[in-house]
């Protein structure tokens, strides 16, 4: 059975992912969401984290419980280091699946291009901004499970994120910093062109 058909149910044959009680084996905790926060997401961050679930099912998941098979059938296992391997990376890929599962469970797509032409901060958004020192930065507003602050993106329940929502361009905010008080002016709001990824 693929993963297309087990979506939203997952089943997987536990003989093959829990070996010993070891600390590591306890079930992940998701990272925290404000109480009563919703999990946003953009469709495309969606569809990246659906896609990973999938391949993880339907690709690497099978390819390791088959190294572990053959491993498993080459006798003692107690120094079998494809054996020992294997069942540490099973027990990786399936957090990572439960975890994935989970966030897309409780996943708010949110199309940011439904504000396009917007001059007001909401999720999604890319804002341009200067602080005090005449520094300036641009940010994209997006969900916890896809910002990456390599590409200058920030999680909606950033500090940055949580000043800037709602701000218009042109607005004078005030960000705490653990410096203290930075004032920032919004110098530009941009949202996707509806129907472009």
């Amino acid at each position: 059975m693929h993963a297309r058909e087990l979506f939203g149910e997952i089943v997987m044959n536990k003989a093959f992912t829990k070996e010993s009680d070891d600390a590591d084996d306890d079930d992940p905790q998701l990272p925290a969401l404000p109480s009563g926060g919703k999990n946003y997401i953009t469709p495309q961050g969606y569809a990246r984290i659906r896609a990973e679930l999938l391949d993880l099912i339907d690709n690497e998941r099978p390819k390791v419980v088959e190294i572990v098979h053959w491993a498993a059938s080459n006798g003692d296992r107690s120094e079998n280091g494809d054996y020992i391997y294997g069942k540490k990376r099973l027990r990786e890929i399936d957090r990572r699946i439960w975890f994935l599962t989970k966030r897309l469970e409780i996943a708010e797509v949110i199309d940011p291009a439904i504000h396009h032409g917007s001059e007001q901060i909401f999720f999604g958004a890319t804002v341009s901004y200067v602080d005090g020192f005449g520094v300036q930065r641009m940010v994209t507003i997006l969900g916890i499970d896809e910002a990456d602050s390599s590409k200058a993106q920030v999680s909606w329940v950033s500090p940055i994120a949580r000043t800037l929502l709602k701000a218009h361009s042109g607005d004078l905010l005030q960000l705490v910093t653990p410096a203290g008080m930075v004032e920032i002016e919004v110098l530009s709001v941009q949202y996707p062109v509806p129907g472009r990824n």
